[in-house]
């Protein structure tokens, strides 16, 4: 697990105080070097989420990492479940194949930098 990973995680159990967890680096799926953590998805299952649509979740989250997606991340997939949603349906969604959009941002460089900083 590297670097942006770890904070990924300390600062969605900090703030949303999940019951489940899942942050899966994507970035080997992507036209990025080996080794690079720029492309995450995240499972967050909090109580936290109970009455808000998922616009409000997936803000909730983004603010929470409002940080690393101006500076490392390039793209973050986001579900985010209430417990009863878990509970009934729990899978993670499958990422769609990389179409190769990395490529063509010229701020990936800075990105890959930043994160390995």
């Amino acid at each position: 697990m590297g670097p942006v990973e770890t904070t990924i995680r300390a600062k969605l159990t900090q703030t949303l105080k999940p019951e489940h967890l899942e942050v899966i680096n994507e970035s080997h799926m992507h036209a990025v070097p080996a080794g690079s953590e720029s492309h995450f998805r995240v499972l967050v299952v909090s109580p936290q989420f109970e009455g808000l649509s998922l616009l409000q979740r997936h803000r909730l989250v983004n603010e929470t990492l409002r940080e690393e997606l101006s500076n490392c991340i390039h793209a973050l997939a986001i579900q985010a479940k209430t417990p009863q949603q878990w509970s009934s349906n729990p899978s993670l969604a499958k990422s769609p194949p990389c179409m190769g959009g990395s490529k063509h941002d010229n701020t990936m460089a800075e990105k890959l930098k930043a994160g390995r900083d």
